[in-house]
């Protein structure tokens, strides 16, 4: 090989070096202009914009501690007519729904065989009132004719015991008489109490046996509602506390106050049985649903909105706003009352005035930024003020939420 070309061979893998030298230099400058791009990038973090009505200060509220009831309506006086005699119904022309008056009548039963039966029992009267005539003129026959002498003094008694029985036999027919002028006084059928048809068991023309129920009528000016308590709540339960009743298809709640507490359990279930008067009870009718809650105490505590207690996770939390940044903090829930209208619950975990994350947010991640809406930055507190106790703070003061 030629020098000349050895040369050229060292030239080449020179220009090769400082290609390759080139293009290295240029990635690393392109990468190096891509690097502000990407920690700009990285700094970005998602920002939670939240209105005022999204959070809530924790307070120091007077709850009204309540006992959930729930049951059926059932009218205080209800009745059931019902046959007193068998025979042809005849006469019912009263149907569900129409109202009724205490001593109407509402039907009748064939009378015919009560009437054939008083007549027999009347003959019989009649036929023993006959012997006590004969009775008695045969013992005035032989009382004569003792004092005379002509007959022995036995005859008188025996005359005189004639007579007794015939007048026995007399009062029992009399006896007879009036049961079956009872029996056909019970053909007629008449409403007990006032109120409302709620069932129509039998039809005109049908042969009704002795009890058969004929109709049944409900007195809806007296509702009350029939809650099952367990053994643990019926003992914070008293006759006169107040309730507030939810009824299903009414939008208006119902006041309601506990007026009977069964002295006993139910067996198996060891439940207790409560009765509570509904108030008003106009539009309402018998067997509609209701829930609601009996009012047994007031407590001041801390507490936040209920749905604002968050259970996914091991432990219950709340998400509050602090520095900016959502942070979640763990709670210990107490107790449950109604405040302006909705459920709080005490808790323990939060500092008082922490501003605290309604429950309809949803979950936020721990350290996410939060921001308020223009709306919503003005009226809020830069520093929370504590909770002082007086009469006011007892019933809570205004929280940001309306």
């Amino acid at each position: 090989m030629s020098l000349k070309n050895l040369r050229w061979k060292w030239i080449a893998a020179g220009l090769v070096v400082l290609l390759l030298a080139g293009g290295l230099l240029r990635t690393l400058a392109a990468r190096k202009a891509q690097q502000p791009g990407a920690d700009a990038a990285v700094a970005v973090q998602p920002v939670v914009e939240l209105a005022l009505t999204d959070v809530v200060q924790a307070q120091l509220r007077e709850l009204q501690r309540g006992l959930p009831v729930s049951g059926s309506l059932k009218a205080v006086n209800s009745a059931f007519v019902k046959v007193r005699i068998p025979g042809e119904l005849q006469g019912l022309t009263v149907r569900e729904g129409d109202t009724v008056r205490a001593g109407q009548v509402i039907a009748r039963v064939d009378p015919f065989e009560s009437q054939a039966r008083l007549k027999q029992a009347q003959e019989q009267a009649d036929a023993a009132k006959a012997q006590i005539d004969i009775a008695e003129r045969q013992w005035n026959n032989n009382k004569s004719l003792v004092d005379q002498g002509f007959i022995s003094r036995s005859a008188v008694d025996n005359a005189q015991n004639s007579l007794t029985a015939a007048q026995s036999n007399h009062k029992a027919a009399l006896a007879a008489v009036d049961l079956v002028r009872k029996s056909l006084d019970d053909a007629v059928l008449r409403a007990p109490i006032g109120g409302v048809v709620a069932q129509r068991l039998a039809q005109p023309g049908e042969r009704v046996a002795l009890d058969a129920r004929v109709i049944e009528i409900v007195d809806l000016s007296r509702l009350e509602l029939e809650a099952m308590l367990s053994a643990a709540d019926s003992l914070e339960l008293q006759v006169g506390q107040e309730a507030t009743l939810q009824v299903e298809g009414s939008p208006r709640p119902l006041p309601a106050r506990v007026v009977r507490i069964n002295p006993s359990a139910q067996a198996g279930s060891r439940s207790v049985l409560a009765y509570l008067a509904v108030g008003d009870t106009s539009g309402l009718r018998q067997g509609l649903f209701a829930q609601g809650t009996v009012a047994t105490g007031r407590a001041a505590a801390l507490a936040v909105p209920l749905p604002a207690v968050r259970t996914d996770k091991p432990s219950p939390y709340v998400q509050v706003v602090e520095n900016g940044k959502v942070a979640h903090k763990p709670v210990t829930p107490g107790a449950r009352g109604e405040s302006e209208k909705e459920t709080w619950v005490a808790v323990t975990g939060v500092q008082p005035g922490a501003m605290v994350i309604r429950g309809h947010v949803g979950p936020l991640r721990e350290g996410t930024a939060v921001k308020f809406t223009a709306a919503a930055a003005s009226p809020l507190p830069s520093a929370p003020p504590s909770p002082q106790p007086s009469p006011a703070s007892g019933r809570g003061s205004k929280s940001p939420s309306p």
